[in-house]
């Protein structure tokens, strides 16, 4: 099939470092692994970023335009023409970035219409969000197939599809093979343990997260041990102050080009990321890939890509003294964290890995026939 790939969120091509990005790329990846091609018209995109709620009424007015335009062009287009599509496929869908162009298109065209990570929350139903939040409604309803990758959407998906409509689990997922290769490289020293976090630097919910991560660090200064900050962004200069207390211990990395974090990964013993309100976060996928046990808050579907007791240990969210007792345990006793890197790479390779996902994919595909 020719599918066109909408990615309302963040384009593929973004250079903006982010888990979404790296996900719609890996989407990309998995379509063409399964043999169809891939096209992103002109058309098809929209704004990058998420705009304010109040605009939301002049996107969607905007949007019947746009779609407009898409459906006019693809009907003048010659049938074999590459930029002729079979399926509507989009990836991310939530409240504050709904897809305004797929239920439009996908209904005129009479192709399949598919989403990959939708989120339906009720409470947004009113005040500010309530656009954003019906316009998810109406492409839920549109939907012939939902491809759920956070267990806890799955339940509000569910309730927002129209009968005969399918909802199938696509598991996070990451190529393996980079960090398992960089893993294999890894050499023991005799350096104090390297704690690891990578995380865009942004307010809100991140930078909450860089507060808890510091009140650990300061409960755990009599303990032996140097960190490594990986990321960028407007919040910087606040993690900044809030790491200056523990001087050289903690160094900032900057954004590091994702064709290098494997190396980055594989230099670390621990990894770590608080995790307050997050998805389920792709650099947890990476850093169990690359082999390192993992301390994180037991957030939204962090529990879907991070098993408790088998790949790391998990603490209650924002809590900083669970967090730092977490972390003091595996620092104090290497043969756990040893045991729980095993546990991270293998279940990364047998659960998270690129073909596993081709596979579930395929097989909600397949339903569309």
């Amino acid at each position: 099939m020719r599918v066109l790939l909408h990615t309302p969120l963040k384009p593929p091509d973004s250079e903006i470092a982010s888990g979404d990005r790296e996900m719609a790329r890996g989407l990309s990846r998995l379509l063409k692994r399964l043999g169809h091609s891939v096209v992103m018209p002109p058309l098809s995109r929209v704004a990058p970023g998420v705009p304010a709620p109040d605009r939301h009424l002049a996107l969607q007015r905007r949007a019947r335009v746009q779609a407009q335009r898409l459906i006019q062009r693809w009907r003048a287009l010659p049938a074999r023409h590459p930029e002729r599509y079979d399926l509507w496929f989009t990836y991310h869908c939530y409240y504050r970035k709904p897809d305004w162009l797929g239920p439009l298109v996908s209904r005129a065209l009479g192709i399949p219409y598919v989403i990959s990570e939708a989120s339906h929350a009720p409470r947004r139903a009113q005040g500010s969000t309530r656009l954003g939040h019906r316009a998810v409604e109406r492409a839920l309803a549109e939907a012939d197939l939902v491809l759920s990758v956070n267990p806890r959407d799955v339940p509000g998906v569910k309730a927002r599809l129209r009968p005969g409509a399918h909802q199938r689990w696509l598991p996070p997922f990451i190529d393996t093979r980079p960090f398992r290769a960089a893993a294999a490289l890894r050499r023991p020293t005799n350096d104090p343990p390297l704690l690891l976090s990578v995380g865009m630097m942004r307010t809100r919910d991140k930078l909450a997260s860089y507060r808890v991560l510091a009140e650990a660090f300061t409960l755990l200064r009599d303990k032996a041990w140097r960190a490594l900050l990986v990321g960028d962004g407007p919040a910087r200069g606040a993690i900044e102050h809030l790491m200056a207390p523990f001087g050289e211990r903690v160094r900032f990395a900057g954004a590091v080009p994702h064709a290098e974090l494997p190396k980055v990964y594989a230099a670390a013993d621990l990894y770590l990321w608080p995790a307050i309100n997050e998805a389920y976060g792709m650099a947890f996928l990476e850093a169990q890939a690359a082999g390192l046990p993992v301390v994180a808050g037991r957030a939204g579907g962090v529990p879907a890509v991070v098993a408790d007791d088998v790949a790391g240990i998990l603490t209650p969210p924002g809590d900083a003294a669970a967090f730092a007792s977490a972390v003091a345990h595996l620092l104090d006793r290497p043969d756990e964290r040893a045991r729980l890197a095993r546990g991270a790479a293998n279940r990364v390779a047998t659960r998270h890995d690129e073909c596993v996902a081709a596979h579930a994919l395929a097989a909600g595909l397949a339903l569309l026939r």
